[in-house]
């Protein structure tokens, strides 16, 4: 299972495939599962797979127990594995996100008020939990490691091996700290 909640969407061609090759079930926000259904691919919205509306206007949509617990279980855990039993969680076992663009909004000078909705909640929680957990978990956090995944996903039969987990966490720690780090220079 994958979630797939990204502001570049040009370059899901390259994934889409290799997720349906494999029955790779995906669920997905907004305008990406728009995006998905347009080219003709099946996802999940994410409301629906947690029974819990956008709400807020967008600023909450992937924040939710089903979707963190279904990737942060440490799958090797009875007890983890006893509690998503228990609650009817399965897991997720690949993030592709990306972040809101804020540090090119910042560069148009746009206003503030329009600024401060360019700061990514969510798919930072999602990225940062996905690389917390890369013993179980994959993430991709940049459009350029799709045909990485690609061939990743091929080599290993639409699976992915320890160290390709590991590169890619820390690909996604490193971008989430200069993500933050734009922000944290704008505000100071």
């Amino acid at each position: 299972r994958a979630i797939i909640s990204v502001s570049d969407k040009s370059n899901l061609k390259l994934i889409l495939p290799i997720l349906k090759k494999f029955n790779i079930e995906i669920i997905s926000s907004g305008g990406s599962s728009k995006k998905i259904r347009s080219m003709k691919y099946n996802c999940i919205e994410v409301s629906n797979y947690t029974e819990f509306s956008e709400m807020l206007d967008g600023r909450v949509k992937t924040l939710h127990p089903k979707i963190h617990a279904g990737i942060l279980n440490i799958r090797k855990n009875k007890k983890h594995r006893k509690e998503l039993k228990k609650k009817n969680i399965p897991n997720i076992d690949l993030v592709i996100v990306d972040l809101y663009p804020f540090e090119k909004k910042l560069k148009e000078k746009i206003k503030f008020h329009k600024l401060i909705e360019q700061i990514d909640i969510g798919g930072s929680t999602l990225i940062r939990s996905a690389a917390k957990n890369f013993v179980d978990v994959t993430v991709i956090s940049n459009i350029d490691d799709y045909p990485n995944l690609s061939k990743e996903l091929m080599s290993n039969k639409g699976s992915t091996t320890i160290k390709f987990r590991e590169l890619m966490s820390a690909k996604a720690f490193s971008l989430t700290a200069y993500y933050d780090s734009i922000i944290s220079n704008w505000l100071n």
